[in-house]
């Protein structure tokens, strides 16, 4: 039970100064801009955006600012930025398979089609402190600044072609897209709505229940077919034009996994598939979300849940930070009237238990 308490507007009032100057910390120091936020601190701003569920470089980085770098905070207040903008309709849906292709690797397949791109990656580097930072490089140039953009063909799809792994269903659009922002999750969930959800879950849990399945806990192996970072057109159906023009372009990270689980209850057995996409370079997150996918599609495959993960209605009602975050947060409201009754309670068990063991005397 949560009382409402009288008074104390001083000390709130003193509690927000003390956090704004928390916050803008030694005025010695010279502050940091939205801009720095956003070149130097790029992948915090990726996150934030995926979790606050909103595609904006600018307004992601003044949420981390003023969060004071946490990160679940930031989501909370891009979230409320949101609810604020007007909705202008739905984007047709991107077309990844042209991706303008920044990184691109697959761990299964030494010679993909379309080629391995590095690309910018933290996984080939020492894990060292460097005091500072490095700069001096000589600009990097290359053969690909003169072809142009670069794209190529899913590997999963050709995989799919080849009799090895599960086909994706047929293209054609659907009648209804389940939408989040505007309808309470119900379950059973479609996956459509459950990979939204996925999409701006926390990244931490995200991770730590692909983790259990690597670990062994459920029935998923994945295998990472193929990993791509880089930008996707926005396209826009004008009603007064009749057609659909780009409106932009957004740096997006796309994940697709195998389980090595094979599907034994098709005619013809191939591996099924998980999916994940993220904004920004969010390559961990993609991943998360492509095991979390394929582990919640047991219901449509005709698998058991044993696991956490498997469990759609636990995931999805504990993978949002946000709420996770509020809910834990709301036990440092009063709670004085509940304190009082548990109290009461205690007491009152602990004086029946000293008068029986009295009358037993």
């Amino acid at each position: 039970m949560l009382v409402a308490i009288r008074g104390g507007e001083q000390a709130i009032e003193n509690a927000e100064r003390l956090l704004a100057e928390r916050r803008r910390g030694d005025p010695a120091i010279p502050e940091l801009s939205i801009e720095q936020i956003g070149e130097q601190l790029s992948l915090a701003v990726d996150r934030a955006m995926n979790e606050g569920a909103i595609y904006d470089r600018h307004a992601a980085s003044l949420a981390l600012k003023q969060a004071q770098g946490d990160a679940v905070e930031a989501a909370f207040l891009l979230r409320t930025f949101r609810a604020t903008l007007p909705r202008a309709g739905y984007s047709e849906p991107l077309d990844t398979a042209s991706m303008q292709i920044e990184r691109r690797i697959s761990p299964i397949l030494k010679q993909a089609p379309g080629g391995q791109f590095l690309g910018a990656t933290y996984d080939y580097i020492h894990r060292l402190l460097e005091e500072k930072s490095p700069d001096g490089f000589e600009p990097l140039i290359s053969s690909r600044a003169e072809s142009g953009p670069i794209s190529a063909p899913h590997v999963a799809d050709q995989l799919a072609c080849d009799g090895i792994a599960e086909r994706l269903p047929s293209a054609e659009p659907k009648t209804h897209v389940s939408d989040i922002t505007r309808d309470p999750v119900m379950h059973p969930a479609n996956r459509d709505l459950r990979l939204q959800s996925l999409a701006k879950a926390d990244e931490g849990f995200l991770a730590g229940l692909a983790n259990s399945t690597l670990q062994g806990y459920g029935q998923n192996f994945p295998l990472v077919t193929e990993i791509r970072v880089g930008d996707v057109a926005v396209d826009f159906k004008i009603p007064e034009l009749g057609f659909a023009v780009t409106i932009g372009y957004v740096t997006l990270s796309e994940c697709e996994i195998l389980n090595k689980r094979l599907d034994a209850q098709s005619a013809e057995p191939r591996f099924t598939r998980g999916y994940g996409l993220a904004f920004g370079c969010s390559e961990r997150r993609a991943m998360a979300i492509a095991v979390n996918d394929r582990a919640l599609r047991g219901r449509e495959l005709d698998e058991a849940v044993q696991c956490p993960i498997e469990d759609e209605q636990f995931v999805l009602s504990n993978a949002d930070g946000v709420e996770a975050a509020g809910l834990l947060q709301s036990l440092k409201l009063p709670h004085y009237v509940s304190f009082q009754a548990e109290l009461k309670r205690l007491r009152d068990i602990q004086a029946a238990l000293t008068q029986r063991g009295e009358d037993a005397l």
